[in-house]
């Protein structure tokens, strides 16, 4: 399975008219992605739904919609995100009939039973991040991501793809030197190298990106492939892109060297890493700081891999660069 590069989009939720801009926006998705007129109708409930509980439960935040998933399994997510009170018991909020905030107490129990797949984190003080897909997920349910430009600029220098098979999977994430137009054909030109490459081999993926980039700005590559039966990553990066495996608490920095793909490698290497089960296969760009700890976050490690990429975007994106942030949980396919 190819996850096809996301066309994410965030809408600020601070007034009620953002609302329908968030279901308009998720109505646009759904159309591009060729939904069913079923299936987009339960887009654009959860949407309203979550949109409305973030401005009202929230104080305001964030909704995200992406398109994930190649042409024969397509799922649209759409991520709340805010930095609001949080909840204290996150399970009774999600209960028919409980309101914090005067209104009738369906809208978190209406959205998980809108979605093929939900989640949600939420700790006083820390805010709340929810996750609702529509769609068959499959392998995708391990993976979760937010890839957003610089502020102010239509199209994104950073992008991401990954791709499972059997009890395989090999994830990108690219960073094109800068941001606009330019960023994002050196980006794009190292996601057709991961696509042309159907080995699970970071260092045949990096030879190429390397060889097409050359004529492009050039920019930061990461590729990490995972054997799930054999418990091993092989990870093998170029520039800024930061890596790490976290599991059971600790976590493990993932060696990149310096570098710009498409301009200067002096001997790419390939190392392997041991990746247990249940461990979490962590990628971001340099527009995301790299100062987080998931012990910060009580049971986010526990969550989907959407929220943790929500949350630690939310928390520590810099706000001067397109910022990524690739999320993998190391775990058999149902």
């Amino acid at each position: 399975m190819i996850v096809a590069r996301p066309c994410q989009t965030a809408i600020p939720i601070q007034e009620r008219s953002q609302i329908g801009e968030a279901r308009r926006t998720a109505a646009r998705v759904c159309a591009q992605a060729g939904l069913g007129e079923g299936d987009a109708g339960r887009v654009a409930i959860l949407t309203t739904e979550l949109a409305t509980n973030v401005l009202i439960h929230g104080g305001g935040g964030t909704i995200l919609v992406q398109s994930l998933g190649d042409q024969g399994s397509r799922v649209i997510e759409v991520l709340a995100v805010d930095s609001g009170p949080g909840m204290r018991d996150l399970d009774r909020c999600m209960a028919d009939g409980f309101s914090t905030g005067g209104t009738q107490g369906t809208g978190l129990g209406a959205t998980r039973r809108q979605a093929d797949f939900f989640d949600a984190w939420s700790h006083p003080g820390a805010g709340t991040v929810i996750v609702a897909r529509v769609g068959n997920g499959g392998y995708l349910d391990h993976f979760g991501a937010v890839c957003l430009p610089y502020p102010g600029e239509q199209v994104c220098g950073d992008g991401w793809l990954a791709r499972a098979s059997g009890d395989a999977f090999i994830v990108m994430v690219v960073d094109g030197l800068g941001h606009g137009p330019l960023a994002a054909t050196a980006s794009d030109t190292a996601l057709e190298a991961f696509e042309e490459v159907h080995a699970h081999s970071p260092s045949a993926i990096l030879t190429l990106a390397h060889a097409r980039m050359a004529a492009t700005r050039g920019g930061a590559v990461a590729v990490a492939a995972c054997d799930l039966a054999a418990g091993t990553l092989r990870y093998a990066a170029v520039g800024n892109i930061s890596g790490a495996l976290v599991h059971e608490g600790s976590s493990r920095g993932l060696v990149t060297q310096n570098g710009t793909v498409g301009a200067q490698i002096r001997v790419l290497r390939e190392l392997e890493y041991p990746c247990p089960q249940e461990a979490l296969l962590i990628l971001h760009s340099d527009g995301v700081a790299t100062r987080w700890k998931l012990n910060d976050y009580p049971a986010l490690s526990s969550r989907h891999p959407a929220l943790i990429a929500a949350v630690l975007h939310r928390d520590f994106c810099r706000g001067r660069d397109d910022a990524t942030v690739v999320v993998a949980r190391v775990k058999e396919p149902r």
